[in-house]
């Protein structure tokens, strides 16, 4: 099974880290990533998902013209994933959308923890478009700029473990979903410091084509 993985930001190296997780995570597939170059270096909200758009459809329809048998939207804020699924004849999932429905299988409550507050709102309303509001206790953030993630991984990891903390004495959860790509750089420090599991949406995402291959 053939998989495109697409980043909707410009950032190479998160590309890079993704595609690295995936063939860990489902090593019998054949996974290739892309970096929409023409995209920001980072999608933090609503706007730079907006500006995002354009660049990502183009390679989502060059990928499905390649005959990729799936298509993993590399943004937890699943970017136009319901265009990216119309223009697509193969399989089309999100790193958010798969991350939920891992964590709903297992019967977990989950909290997320994201980067920025202005990354919440797409995150909240992404939850409730996919009917899981009733697994979902909290979106938190932790206040990291993306690109921080790599630029800062150890100031980057103590900052949204103290989130995920806070997320796990408050908020009454079995789980809390990671709410970015870029957290991959922190997931196992987080992990080693959390007594509940900690979900990467990247993982999940690799995963689901795994479960599902033909």
């Amino acid at each position: 099974m053939a998989v495109v993985i697409i980043n909707p930001n410009s950032t190479a190296s998160m590309t890079e880290a993704m595609l690295a997780q995936a063939r860990e995570a489902a090593p019998g597939l054949a996974f290739e990533a892309w970096t929409s170059t023409e995209a920001p270096p980072a999608i933090q909200g609503a706007e730079d998902g907006a500006v995002a758009t354009p660049p990502l459809l183009e390679l989502v329809q060059r990928a499905a013209d390649q005959g990729a048998d799936g298509i993993m939207i590399g943004c937890f804020d699943d970017t136009a994933l319901s265009e990216a699924a119309a223009l697509a004849s193969c399989p089309v999932i999100g790193i958010g959308q798969a991350a939920y429905h891992y964590a709903v299988m297992r019967h977990w409550r989950f909290s997320v923890v994201t980067t920025l507050a202005v990354s919440v709102p797409v995150i909240e309303q992404n939850i409730a478009a996919y009917g899981l509001g009733a697994f979902a206790s909290r979106v938190r953030a932790s206040e990291i700029p993306v690109l921080d993630l790599e630029s800062d991984p150890a100031g980057s990891a103590k900052s949204v473990l103290e989130e995920a903390r806070t997320a796990a004495a408050e908020d009454d959860i079995h789980a809390v979903i990671l709410g970015c790509a870029g957290m991959l750089s922190v997931a196992q420090d987080v992990q080693a410091s959390l007594r509940i599991p900690v979900v990467d949406p990247v993982w999940c995402a690799a995963r689901w084509f795994n479960w599902h291959q033909a």
